[in-house]
């Protein structure tokens, strides 16, 4: 089949959706993307998107300029339009860590409505094992056509890193798994039109839903390890980030960095559906769950920091602690499961009063979360300062800049050494300040 005369809808226009689609589009492929926020549409359909990823902006442009990239909220409407469907939604947990296929079902309802022949749908959305043939086939063959035989199917799960999202979707390997060969091979070909890296194909569906969910539970698990070993160091004296640092010279040894929990919208999520698909087949997941609980519990760790260096007896609504870094990671606007969030709801729970300061996170999202947004100076000047994110513009901190109380410093970017040697009480996860 030739992909050049097919039309692509996309369906979900996020941090991966919309690269997706201005990737396709500068391929001189014609993409329609269909969100249900018409705010987002609208950007786009004005050569614009509504967040922050070096070079997509250009992209966008040029796409909508070229022709190529429209955008639409009619979900039903670019289905019936396009021969070829890629659902890019949101998969969030519950209260209780179960997987909300909510997103992934509603977009499917709206392909399955306007379902043709000779169709290809494919999933990238992160989803539980057996979501393609257990959920998505039965509900998109409630249209009458069946897969394998008049529509095809596949799941490819998305590998990018914020602020190099463009890079990394036009070089990284890319994974298919199809419900059969003609399906794994139409994705394929689809998928050389955004990237230059190989192209693996697995055995099925299923077993591509669980590579994504491997890569991810593999860190989340690394890095609950390196926590426990920030735990242990700081009760013995040692600076775990030299530690780590030196046994990652063994040339089989590869452990991550601790910190103040996991962020994003993969890692702290996507275990979850492997702990609920093991229960599901009666296999305890001891230590996915194990490491879940590990990194979910560092936040409470980072006020316990706090509070073990303040007299117990001071008035919490006069303390004033600063957040420095609203977004889950470094040098991206993104807040999406940030453990900033978890120690800001500890800290106010407690009574605290809290603000926040983050470059690249807007006034009003830093709001959102119930407390102020200072300038730098205002936040550097607060009994205590929490350093979340490893923002470049932290790294220049200087002790002198810390006028009034301590830092805490959970990302490891500062000189402990040098605040300390300057009379500063500097406190780190894995290297406090006996």
């Amino acid at each position: 089949m030739n992909i050049e005369n097919k039309k692509v809808a996309i369906f979900g226009l996020g941090h991966i959706g919309l690269p997706t689609a201005a990737i396709l589009a500068s391929s001189n492929i014609n993409v329609l993307g269909a969100d249900i926020n018409r705010d987002t549409v609208d950007n786009i359909n004005r050569g614009s998107c509504s967040f922050k990823e070096p070079g997509l902006d250009k992209l966008v442009r040029q796409a909508v300029e070229n022709n190529y990239l429209k955008a639409t909220v009619n979900l039903e409407e670019a289905a019936r339009e396009c021969q070829i469907m890629i659902v890019i939604v949101p998969t969030p947990v519950d209260s209780d860590n179960n997987a909300d296929l909510s997103y992934v079902i509603s977009a499917c309802e709206s392909i399955k409505s306007s379902l043709k022949k000779d169709d290809l749908i494919i999933i990238e959305s992160t989803v539980p094992p057996e979501t393609g043939i257990n959920v998505v086939k039965p509900l998109l063959e409630e249209s009458g056509l069946k897969c394998g035989e008049d529509f095809m199917l596949a799941y490819s799960p998305e590998r990018a890193l914020p602020n190099n999202t463009i890079y990394e979707m036009t070089h990284n390997v890319r994974i298919v798994g199809g419900y059969d060969k003609r399906s794994a091979d139409y994705a394929s070909q689809l998928y050389s039109h955004i990237t230059q890296g190989d192209i693996i194909q697995v055995a099925d569906i299923t077993s591509a839903e669980m590579v994504k969910l491997m890569e991810n539970t593999y860190r989340d698990v690394n890095i609950a390890l390196s926590n426990e070993f920030a735990l242990i160091c700081e009760k013995i004296g040692v600076n775990v980030h030299e530690v780590i640092g030196a046994a990652n010279y063994h040339p089989r040894v590869n452990i991550h960095s601790p910190g103040p929990g996991v962020g994003g919208h993969c890692i702290p999520i996507d275990p979850y559906f492997l702990v609920d698909i093991a229960d599901k087949y009666g296999i305890k997941a001891n230590i996915i769950s194990t490491s879940r609980s590990i990194n979910s519990s560092m936040p409470r760790h980072v006020v316990d920091l706090l509070e073990e260096n303040i007299d117990s007896n001071i008035n919490k609504g006069d303390y004033t602690v600063s957040i420095l870094g609203i977004a889950y990671k470094g040098n991206v606007d993104d807040t999406r499961e940030s453990p900033s969030g978890d120690v800001i709801d500890l800290l106010m729970g407690e009574g605290f009063n809290v603000v926040a300061h983050d470059p690249l996170v807007s006034s009003s999202v830093i709001e959102s979360f119930g407390i102020s947004s200072v300038s730098l100076d205002d936040a550097l000047g607060t009994d205590c300062v929490i350093l979340m994110t490893d923002h470049d513009e932290y790294k220049s901190i200087h002790p002198e800049d810390i006028t009034k109380g301590f830092i805490i410093d959970t990302r490891n970017i500062l000189d402990s050494q040098k605040f300390r040697s300057e009379g500063i009480n500097f406190q780190a996860i894995g290297d406090v300040n006996h």
